[in-house]
């Protein structure tokens, strides 16, 4: 079964999506669109040299959406999913291309949790940690001992796990995890404690919006980042989606199960590839690549 998924905040890069809005009408009019609706120009910003303007929040995560699901719609015929997934942000991307969401209402989730996590950021000043080389129970054993907010966040692959909270919290744990023999436990430079309790203020906002918005029946099923599981209802959906700002990223696991429900080749849509890195390091065989913009034209 042929996997596309869709990454989430880092993957940004200044120049992003200039190619395709060179190259394509239909991705013209698409990012045309998405400056109206978001009410300021985030073309000039994506197009743009400007590396510190497209690190803001509130600009980062439209702008990677914006890359994968333009891509996606460019694809066109070619675009076949039979399962999608999205890390974190992707999320977002994924529903939108699987038809579970339209593509306005995507972008209007997307710019409303950036700017509620923003929010939240300057509420609780907090941080996150990547653990290298620990296995996970390992590292959730010390961290719910700690007398802090301090959670698994996000399982990307096995032997890497991020941990998110307080700033005492994060600095503890990964004093803690390197003397039990963590080859790495390292602060990372993001705003906030993503995927955690502290992330309470973005969900309830996010919530709210999520409750405005139709889900319609997908092309195929979204594993999910809190569940790791294929899903196909959209109330389950909707539910699920409500609880990812506050859970964790289940990627290893999601990456596993799409293994054992039969994966046999993966595409990752949008900006970068750590997507397909995270893959190999589940299962080396299987073949990954971009979604190419040269297919279409």
């Amino acid at each position: 079964m042929k996997a596309y998924v869709f990454p989430g905040q880092g993957a940004q890069f200044p120049g992003m999506g200039k190619d395709i809005y060179k190259n394509s009408e239909v991705a013209k009019k698409l990012f045309n669109k998405a400056n109206d609706i978001l009410e300021f120009s985030i073309t000039n910003i994506m197009f743009g040299d400007d590396a510190e303007a497209l690190k803001q929040t509130k600009v980062t995560q439209p702008a990677i959406f914006l890359h994968s699901v333009i891509l996606a719609k460019v694809l066109g015929n070619s675009f076949h999913p039979e399962m999608v997934a999205g890390h974190s942000l992707g999320e977002f991307s994924a529903l939108v291309s699987a038809k579970y969401l339209s593509f306005e209402d995507g972008l209007k989730l997307v710019s409303k949790r950036a700017i509620s996590m923003q929010k939240a950021c300057e509420k609780n000043p907090s941080t996150m940690a990547v653990v290298l080389g620990l296995k996970n129970e390992i590292v959730e054993a010390i961290c719910s001992k700690i007398d802090e907010v301090v959670v698994p966040a996000n399982y990307n692959c096995p032997g890497q796990l991020v941990i998110s909270g307080s700033e005492k919290g994060i600095n503890i744990a990964c004093q803690k995890l390197t003397e039990v023999g963590a080859r790495r436990a390292l602060k990372l430079p993001v705003g906030g404690a993503f995927h955690s309790p502290l992330m309470e203020p973005a969900r309830k906002e996010l919530e709210s919006a999520i409750d405005d918005t139709e889900f319609n029946k997908g092309v195929c099923p979204i594993y999910q980042n809190v569940t790791a599981t294929a899903i196909t209802d959209p109330d389950k959906i909707n539910k699920n989606l409500k609880k990812q700002l506050t859970g964790s990223v289940m990627w290893t696991q999601t990456m596993q199960q799409m293994v054992s429900d039969g994966l046999t080749s993966v595409t990752e849509v949008g900006p970068g590839k750590v997507l397909q890195g995270l893959f190999k390091k589940v299962d080396r065989k299987i073949p990954t690549e971009s979604a190419s913009l040269q297919s279409t034209i």
